[in-house]
């Protein structure tokens, strides 16, 4: 399995507009960062992306992906599902709908801000999107030759998604994970957790914050994603984590095979 970080950024991105700080001026593209997303590919041909945010097309476009099997979305934030809209394309590709799983809340959001997609209609071209609820007491999902652990978490007070594809887990915009939670994370290879900046915030992880659950989690190796420009510069960040630890950045792959 190869994942590719398609963004890597907090919901403003970085370049934050208007900012003049030495991370969005930064000539390091590893500092640039779309907003939060990523790609899991398999051997057998399988694609499967993590949440379908305002970056999209971009995404699609910039690293020349043709076919999505299964969108997994972690919760309804605009960060995370604002480019829905352009599925479309995909749809009129692969002559069929998009299979997205998502926890009830998500659902219920993406059926009132897009009610054009989800409601009856028979105007064509419009988006085609089967969604599959699924939440903490749901068994594995089951995505062609994949199996999937649902991982419940929370963003403050809201109940978001995790999941766990073999040795792997992609969890973010979290603050809190349930004890029962964590169980479902041991024995990791590769853990990608948020961390939005070092300094406390009120429903993401800081960076001591993450470092901190890594250390409880205990996985191989971890990367962290939903980075703000608060983080610091890429480069001077680095030299300051675990040696097991990495900064994310828009465009890295990893074998996670």
């Amino acid at each position: 399995m190869i994942l590719t970080f398609l963004g890597t950024g907090t919901s403003q991105g970085v370049p934050v507009i208007t900012c003049g700080c030495e991370v969005c001026t930064s000539s390091d593209p590893r500092d640039k960062r779309l907003r939060t997303s990523a790609l899991l590919s398999t051997d057998d041909g399988l694609n499967i992306l993590f949440d379908v945010g305002p970056d999209f097309r971009q995404q699609m476009l910039l690293h020349h992906i043709s076919h999505i099997d299964a969108i997994l979305i972690t919760h309804a934030h605009r960060d995370h599902v604002a480019g829905l809209d352009d599925i479309r394309a995909f749809n009129y590709a692969q002559q069929s709908a998009l299979d997205i799983y998502l926890n009830t809340q998500a659902a219920q959001t993406l059926r009132r801000d897009y009610q054009y997609i989800f409601s009856p209609h028979d105007y064509p071209g419009l988006p085609e999107a089967n969604l599959h609820i699924v939440d903490a007491s749901t068994s594995d999902i089951s995505i062609q030759s994949l199996s999937v652990t649902p991982i419940a978490a929370l963003h403050k007070d809201l109940p978001i998604l995790g999941y766990r594809i073999g040795d792997f887990a992609y969890i973010t915009d979290a603050n809190h994970i349930p004890p029962q939670e964590m169980a479902k994370l041991s024995n990791l290879k590769v853990l990608v957790l948020n961390a939005l900046r070092p300094q406390h915030h009120w429903s993401h992880f800081s960076l001591p914050e993450a470092l901190e659950l890594i250390e409880q989690i205990h996985p191989q190796q971890a990367y962290l994603t939903h980075i703000s420009h608060e983080m610091g510069l890429h480069a001077k960040v680095s030299l300051q984590l675990p040696e097991s630890v990495h900064l994310a950045y828009d465009g890295l792959t990893l074998d996670i095979s």
